[in-house]
């Protein structure tokens, strides 16, 4: 083998284990963002589930509050006609 092949299959090695670390380092780059994107998803699950609670807890609260006024309005409607009869 000559200085030159000897060289050649140097540098063809050292290229072949550059290549697999750069393959190595572009798949943990796709993971990552892999991971990211499902991360993504569950936030904006998340987020859209404490949205609709929020929203649940409002209809409850408006639904309170016409309970309270309806029973106000009774209290008021029973002290007038308990003054009108005496």
């Amino acid at each position: 083998m000559t200085d030159q092949e000897k060289i050649n299959a140097e540098v063809q090695t050292k290229l072949a284990l550059q290549d697999a670390k750069f393959n190595m380092f572009m798949q943990e780059m796709r993971d990552r963002d892999n991971q990211r994107a499902e991360d993504m998803r569950e936030i904006r699950t998340s987020i859209s589930n404490m949205q609709n609670r929020i929203d649940d807890m409002g209809k409850h609260v408006r639904n309170l509050s016409v309970t309270a006024m309806a029973a106000i309005g009774a209290m008021v409607v029973t002290v007038i006609i308990s003054l009108l009869r005496n």
